[in-house]
This record gives C-alpha cells, sequence and structure tokens, in this order.
C-alpha cells in the first residue's frame, strides 16, 4: 500500500511562486507515475503534470506548461511541483497521485481513474 502527503501549499500573490512535495511511504514493487492534479470549486479535477521516476521523462498540462515543474528525488523517493509566475486560475486543492500497475508509466499527464493512489491534497490560493 503507497501513502502519499502533500504538503507546502498556501497563499501567494499572482506573479509568485510556492513548491509542493509529495512525500510517500509504503511498499510498492514498480516504480510507476506520479502526478499532480487540482481541482478548483466547482470544476472537475485536472490533471498538471506527471513523471516517470526512474527515466524523469516529464508531461506537462497546457495551462500550466514553461511556469510550472516537476521533479523526482530518487533518494527519498519525493515528487515536487515548483510553481512559478502563478496566475488566480492556479487556485485549488493539489493531489499528489500516483499510478499502480494497469498503468504504470503514462504518457501523458493522465487521467484520475488511472491512479488508485493519492494523498489527501494541500491548497493553493493565489490572490491577484
Amino acid at each position: 500500500q503507497v501513502r502519499l502527503v502533500e504538503s507546502g501549499g498556501g497563499s501567494v500573490q499572482a506573479g509568485g511562486s510556492l513548491r509542493l512535495t509529495c512525500s510517500s511511504s509504503g511498499n510498492a514493487h514498480r516504480i510507476c507515475s506520479t502526478g499532480w492534479f487540482r481541482q478548483a470549486p466547482g470544476k472537475e479535477r485536472e490533471g498538471v503534470a506527471s513523471i516517470r521516476p526512474l527515466s524523469g521523462q516529464t508531461f506537462y498540462g497546457d495551462t500550466v506548461k514553461g511556469r510550472f515543474t516537476i521533479s523526482h528525488d530518487s533518494a527519498t523517493n519525493t515528487v515536487y511541483l515548483e510553481m512559478n509566475n502563478v496566475k488566480s486560475e492556479d487556485t485549488g486543492i493539489y493531489y499528489c497521485a500516483r499510478t499502480g500497475d494497469d498503468y504504470c508509466l503514462l504518457s501523458g499527464v493522465g487521467v484520475p481513474s488511472q491512479f488508485p493512489n493519492w494523498g489527501h491534497g494541500t491548497q493553493v490560493t493565489v490572490s491577484s
């Protein structure tokens, strides 16, 4: 069972930066893709970025491409989301998620149904 815990959320002004952290624990027999999703009030959960930890290959949603960076620390199995030049539309709850055997290595940010493992989320609020 994989346990994911997000941290680093908070309030930031538009144009500023924030770094989110996804810490993981538990045993997994495969190193699968990890992604970040976000959900704004009244909207569907949206894929933000994903990474294949072993290769380092990354994928981004169109709305964050060029502003956000996802990375992985193999020593601690921690995934980060560096958010730069944030905008008010980046406001939402950010979730860390990991795929399982069915969709272990994604080619894209993926959709929520492909991720069986989720954290509880961390709130990001961008003020203009």
